[in-house]
C-alpha cells in the first residue's frame, strides 16, 4: 500500500509540474504567428530588449529571415544581438560579420549589436563542473530583457541547436565560445579545436553557460522561442548546409528553455517519417552527438524541467 501511495504521489507531482510548465505551439510559421506565440507567454518584454538570433554564416540560407522576425522585433522595440564566432568564417572578424549582417538584411529591419565587438565580460555560473564563469559580449550589460529567438535544427557538434545553444554558445563572445567548446580548457579560439573534451563535458558546459545567461536576466526577464523550419542536419553556422528533408513543424515558446528544447526534440523523435518528410537524418545527427543529454543535464542543474504541457495556439 505504501509503494502504491508513493507511486501515486510521484505521478501526481509529475502531472502538476507539467500542467504548470506550458510550452506553447503554433503550426503556422508567419510573422503574425510569431507575435501571437510571444504574446501567449503573457510576459511583455520591457526595458531595453535584446532579441538574440543567429545572423547565419555567409552563403547559408536556413537562418531565420528578417521578413519572418521583423514584426516581433518591432513589437518589443528590440535590438537584434549577436556575438562573434570561434571558428573563423564570416563572423569572427567584426568587419566581416557586419558585412554578413548587411548581406542577410538584418540591419534593414532593426538596430543590430555585435555584443563582443569591443570587449567582453564574465558572468557567474552556478554549475562549475567544467567552466567557472561564462564569457559574454560586454554589451550584454546594456539590456534588461532578452528574447532568445532560436532556429531549431541540427548541429555538427551539439547534435541539435535550440534555445539552450542560443543562450550558451550564442551569447558567448569569441573567447567564451572557445571556453565552452573546450569545457573550460582554453579561451583561445586558435587552439580550442585541438583540445576538445569528451562530448558530454561539452554539453554540460553549454548547459552551465545557458543557466548563467538565464540567471543574469532573472525569471520573467528572458523568454524562449524555437522556430522549427528549414531543419537541416547542419547549423546556420555552416555556409553550405545539407538540404532539409524534414518538413516545417511550427513555432514553440516557453519561459523554460529545458522544456522548450525537450518539446522540440519530442516532436522530431516522435515524427512518423515518410517520403519527402524524413526525420531520420536529423535524429541520427542528434544521436551521434548524444545531443539529447543537454536537456537531461540542464534539468539536473536546475535550469528547468523536461516535463511540460503542450498548449496549442491558433
Amino acid at each position: 500500500m505504501k509503494k502504491l501511495f508513493s507511486l501515486m504521489l510521484v505521478l501526481a507531482t509529475t502531472l502538476t509540474v507539467a500542467a504548470q510548465n506550458p510550452v506553447f505551439m503554433t503550426r503556422e510559421i508567419t510573422p503574425e504567428s510569431l507575435v501571437r506565440i510571444y504574446k501567449a507567454l503573457g510576459i511583455p518584454a520591457t526595458g531595453r530588449v535584446a532579441v538574440k538570433i543567429s545572423t547565419g554564416e555567409s552563403g547559408g540560407n536556413n537562418y531565420l529571415k528578417p521578413t519572418l522576425i521583423r514584426n516581433l522585433v518591432d513589437e518589443v522595440n528590440g535590438t537584434i544581438v549577436e556575438c562573434g564566432t570561434a571558428y573563423g568564417g564570416s563572423r569572427q572578424d567584426p568587419a566581416k560579420h557586419w558585412q554578413t549582417i548587411r548581406e542577410h538584411g538584418f540591419d534593414s529591419i532593426a538596430a543590430v549589436d555585435i555584443m563582443d565587438e569591443f570587449g567582453e565580460i564574465r558572468i557567474p555560473v552556478r554549475d562549475k563542473k567544467h567552466i567557472t564563469y561564462d564569457i559574454v559580449g560586454e554589451h550584454l550589460m546594456g539590456y534588461t530583457f532578452m528574447i532568445n529567438l532560436a532556429h531549431f535544427k541540427g548541429h555538427a557538434m551539439g547534435g541539435f541547436g535550440g534555445v539552450l545553444k542560443n543562450a550558451s554558445i550564442g551569447v558567448a563572445s569569441t573567447a567564451g565560445k572557445a571556453y565552452i567548446h573546450s569545457a573550460g580548457f582554453t579561451t583561445d579560439p586558435a587552439t580550442c579545436w585541438q583540445n576538445l573534451p569528451e562530448q558530454d563535458a561539452f554539453l554540460e558546459s553549454m548547459a552551465a553557460a545557458a543557466q548563467g545567461v538565464h540567471d543574469y536576466f532573472g525569471e520573467g526577464k528572458i523568454l524562449y522561442i524555437n522556430v522549427m523550419n528549414n531543419m537541416s542536419v547542419d547549423c546556420d553556422c555552416d555556409a553550405h548546409p545539407a538540404t532539409p528533408v524534414l518538413k516545417d513543424m511550427g513555432i514553440l515558446a516557453s519561459t523554460d528553455p529545458v522544456a522548450l528544447d525537450q518539446a522540440c526534440l519530442d516532436l522530431v523523435f516522435g515524427h512518423q517519417a515518410t517520403t519527402g518528410d524524413d526525420s531520420r537524418p536529423l535524429i541520427e545527427r542528434i544521436n551521434r552527438q548524444h545531443g539529447t543529454y543537454i536537456t537531461e543535464y540542464a534539468e539536473r542543474i536546475g535550469l528547468g524541467s523536461r516535463r511540460y504541457n503542450l498548449v496549442m495556439v491558433p
